[in-house]
């Protein structure tokens, strides 16, 4: 099978390897589509110390079904299917307490391990999910960047009538934007690149305002009736945007962030103290794919408007350098096999 491999930072190359087989409890995926992720753009930088090269990047995965191991109930060949790409021991404590992301030895695919820049992969039966009938597989290469969306919704817990800030309208951004807005809460999102606000307006966005050139303290007080936000999402991962979060919540709001950075932020602990706020973090996804997939069943989300690009598998590295060369100018780039 073929294989793409980030062998050293910004080179990715193509190999032969032997095509895995499924042990006990395992399905072989044929992979059909795979996202490409900013935390893979990190990586393929250099950027992350957690990363072993050579590495078979990739964890926004779908496929069909080649083969299942021994003891797999649920799938059989020719099933097409999704990935959750959160690899957990299922003995810790916190998976005992049915929190997988937060696994004592948690790994994520194609980051900690191999993923799916590949033509075949094995993977537990638990984590597999069944794809709802007819859709496509780019669309399906959504599910997991929704996942994470899923999650910052259910740790903000909001709710109808919230006042939502979210900061950074890349994918993760206009996804969590979506997951708010079946919620009931009221949205407003902020970028630098007014090409993804304008896609945030198509999505239902109830307000945007460019961070760069615009007034986001003015909008956000006209916004919440200068209140502040109930719920503010930093889904940039920039130390000064979680700092300046503070000033954006209402007294009692939530915060929560889902990026980080090697340099901590400065956080005045008067601030927290003093309007009673909660600092929440979101970690990948806790068995959100059923979820998610109800939305894309149900036409709640709209994944096809974050689809930028689509390359073939085997211009892999031409994608990765096209979106690193203009990265306002894309949102979501699939690979396709």
């Amino acid at each position: 099978m073929r294989s793409a491999k980030l062998v050293a930072p910004r080179q990715i190359q193509i190999f032969e390897d032997r095509m895995p087989l499924p042990t006990e409890g395992e399905v072989l995926v044929r992979v059909r589509a795979a996202g490409i992720c900013g935390s893979d753009l990190h990586i393929y930088q250099g950027e992350r110390s957690d990363v072993a090269l050579p590495r078979i990047l990739g964890h926004e995965l779908v496929g069909e079904v080649e083969s299942v191991g021994s003891g797999v109930s649920r799938f059989s060949r020719g099933d097409r299917v999704t990935v959750d790409p959160v690899v957990s021991c299922g003995k810790c404590v916190s998976c005992r307490r049915g929190y997988d992301n937060l696994c004592s030895t948690v790994k994520c695919l194609g980051v900690q391990v191999d993923g799916g820049y590949c033509d075949y992969i094995a993977v537990p039966e638990e984590k597999v999910y069944a794809l709802p009938g007819g859709m496509g597989w780019e669309k399906a290469a959504l599910i997991e960047p929704f996942s994470i969306g899923a999650e910052v919704l259910a740790r903000s817990e909001a709710g109808k009538g919230d006042k939502v800030l979210v900061i950074g309208a890349g994918t993760i951004g206009l996804c969590i934007l979506q997951a708010m807005k079946i919620a009931g809460a009221e949205v407003l999102i902020t970028d630098f690149a007014d090409s993804r606000l304008k896609v945030a307006e198509t999505l239902g966005a109830d307000r945007t305002v460019n961070g760069r050139t615009g007034d986001l303290a003015g909008a956000l007080a006209d916004f919440t009736g200068e209140f502040g936000a109930d719920v503010v999402v930093e889904a940039v991962g920039m130390p000064r945007l979680l700092e300046e979060s503070l000033g954006y919540a209402a007294p009692g709001g939530r915060i929560v962030v889902l990026g980080f950075h090697p340099e901590p932020a400065k956080i005045p602990e008067v601030i927290v103290v003093k309007k009673e706020l909660k600092i929440i973090g979101s970690r990948m996804n806790c068995r959100r794919f059923p979820q998610v997939i109800e939305w894309f069943e149900k036409g709640q989300v709209n994944p096809e408007a974050l689809i930028s690009a689509v390359y073939p598998f085997e211009k892999i590295n031409t994608a990765f350098r096209d979106i690193l060369e203009d990265p306002e100018k894309y949102l979501k780039v699939l690979i396709t096999y």
